[in-house]
């Protein structure tokens, strides 16, 4: 039986047309609050973003809008910011993206909001933030995830080995934008809980500092990381005969967990490698020997016994594994819902569960203007309270 999720009876009003504040919304659904998306005339711009379907609908826009409503209005006309008004009159939490030289013209700017409604969270999600010289920048994934740092090591690993000469990159789909939606709910989760209203700024360019600060802490130690340097000395990504996994020996005990896996080869008898610097500066070699031995066995086979040896080793999934995985399908982590126009769709959940059941969604992505009622039953509210 499905528990009551903890945000059940929470309204939040979300005026997003960017990744990162429609995740935040996502993941506020995915814990019981109802969730308003505010779409003008023209529609959010997220029902165009690629992927796209067949039909031509957004894939990503499934995604984020699951479990959540629709209304359309136009802020720029006094009615319809009369009527955007009413609708957080009872909200908990307001997620609003517009870039701050538009919010004004909207009344959406944070002394506007204040003064009407003081008892909200107002969450600011922009790419660099409500305040600083950056706070006027728009940011698309690719500038996000530069600007956090991380796209200056990409590619690295198996791609780095495979294209090293290829410039830097940005991680597949929307990674910065949704880091920085984790931190937005976060924090407007620890607003909520404060019981007052308040403003609220989250900036994604800083969410992926907090996740990925691993450049800037080599360059407090004094050394530039680099994408073709961003490696361990020996492991990483290892072909096997069905497969690929990930190797990691960063204690003594995982090493030598290593040697009786590969079943003590004779060139690790070496008293040499009994020295952690010397087996590091041999890496390129160690690395041949290992990608020689795993290519002679399955992943499932040396996954399994590296486990029991306690050699921090996996499999390196594809996408397919993933969804069809035998733990992924346990905790019921996908779910099948009907698209409009597409069929039946594979969809995540939440990445998180509250009891044993795993959360389920109850509705997909709404179409525009859904829920218009929403509007006209927030204004008879809004005047029987006035």
């Amino acid at each position: 039986m499905q528990q009551d999720k903890p945000l059940s009876g929470i309204k939040v009003v979300e005026h997003a047309g960017g990744v990162a504040g429609a995740w935040a919304g996502r993941l506020l659904a995915a814990m019981g609050a109802e969730v308003i998306m505010v779409e003008p005339p023209e529609l959010c711009p997220l029902r165009q973003r690629a992927p796209l379907f067949e039909s031509g609908g957004s894939a990503l826009f499934a995604y984020l809008a699951a479990d959540k409503r629709s209304v359309v209005l136009d802020l720029v006309t006094d009615a319809g910011r009369d009527a955007f008004d009413a609708l957080i009159g009872d909200a908990a939490i307001l997620i609003d993206d517009t870039p701050l030289a538009g919010r004004a013209s909207l009344g959406l700017d944070q002394a506007a909001i204040a003064a009407g409604h003081p008892n909200l969270v107002h969450l600011s999600v922009l790419p660099f933030g409500a305040t600083g010289p950056k706070a006027d920048w728009k940011g698309e994934e690719i500038n996000l995830i530069h600007a956090g740092g991380e796209g200056y090591l990409l590619p690295n690993g198996l791609s780095a080995t495979l294209f090293p000469d290829r410039p830097p990159l940005k991680i597949a789909g929307h990674f910065a934008e949704m880091q920085g939606g984790v931190a937005a709910a976060l924090a407007g989760l620890a607003a909520l809980w404060s019981g007052e209203g308040q403003f609220v700024d989250v900036s994604v360019q800083d969410a992926n500092l907090a996740v990925g600060a691993f450049a800037l802490q080599r360059f407090g130690d004094g050394s530039i990381e680099h994408r073709l340097t961003r490696s361990f000395r020996y492991g990483g990504v290892i072909e096997c005969r069905n497969g690929f996994v990930e190797l990691l020996t960063l204690e003594e005990r995982q090493w030598r967990g290593l040697v009786e896996l590969m079943g003590h080869p004779e060139w690790a008898a070496d008293d040499a490698f009994n020295d952690a610097v010397e087996r590091s500066a041999r890496g390129e070699m160690i690395n041949c020997e290992i990608h020689a031995w795993a290519r002679a066995h399955d992943v499932e086979e040396i996954v399994a016994r590296a486990q029991k040896l306690g050699v921090p080793m996996a499999r390196y999934n594809t996408p397919e594994q993933v969804l069809s995985g035998a733990h992924e399908t346990a905790r019921g982590i996908f779910q099948q819902q009907e698209w409009p126009g597409v069929g039946a769709i594979s969809v995540q959940t939440a990445p998180f569960r509250f009891g044993a059941d795993a959360p389920r969604l109850s509705a997909a992505a709404p179409q525009p203007g859904a829920d218009q009622a929403l509007v006209s039953s927030a204004a008879t509210i809004r005047r029987a309270t006035a």
